[in-house]
């Protein structure tokens, strides 16, 4: 079974209460939902991949065999949740499920998903603390500088990034402006 949007979005928040930790969801939800329609799929589908990927992140915050993403595939799976949404999120932390990242969705996805996070920290160090004034060249000026939201595996995004056919400052862009439509929401107008 494929989820509509309202009850992945319902899913999310009967298992998160982390605001910020939802608020990503949402960010990588848009992303997807902007990736989707800019390869020609299907953006319900790979938005719901989006919001559900960190679902259980806040009870299982270790990523490791017993931990996320893991248990909640076993969760997704009691649900009845399509295999295709479920692999997308186990690839998305193959270092730990040892599912690789295949097609086109289960790339993306790890494209845009820490991406999204390091948009949100550029946003929230200015002044204003509106992803609205946050353009491209404020994150290209905060990604050469290493110490900056250092956990973010920048290698890792432009690897995924080159996997798309995009490059980095076009991936930084449409994931950027993704976001930007759904600022409300994100809590970062």
């Amino acid at each position: 079974m494929t989820p509509t949007r309202e009850e992945a979005w319902n899913f999310v928040c009967e298992h998160t209460v982390n605001e910020s930790l939802r608020r990503h969801m949402l960010s990588v939800e848009a992303a997807m939902r902007a990736y989707a329609l800019r390869f020609g799929s299907d953006p319900d589908l790979w938005g719901v991949v989006g919001l559900l990927h960190d679902f259980d992140y806040e009870r299982y915050p270790n990523v490791t065999s017993d931990g996320h993403p893991n248990r909640g595939a076993e969760i997704l799976r009691r649900k009845g949740i399509d295999e295709g949404i479920i692999r997308a999120i186990l690839a998305h932390a193959s270092e730990v499920t040892a599912i690789e990242p295949e097609s086109l969705m289960e790339k993306t996805l790890v494209a845009v998903d820490e991406l999204t996070g390091f948009i949100i920290a550029v946003a929230l160090v200015r002044p204003s603390r509106s992803i609205l004034d946050v353009e491209l060249k404020s994150v290209k000026r905060k990604w050469k500088d290493k110490a900056f939201a250092a956990p973010v595996n920048r290698e890792e995004i432009e690897r995924a990034a080159a996997l798309l056919n995009v490059s980095l400052d076009e991936h930084i862009q449409l994931v950027l402006d993704a976001m930007k439509e759904r600022a409300g929401e994100l809590g970062l107008k």
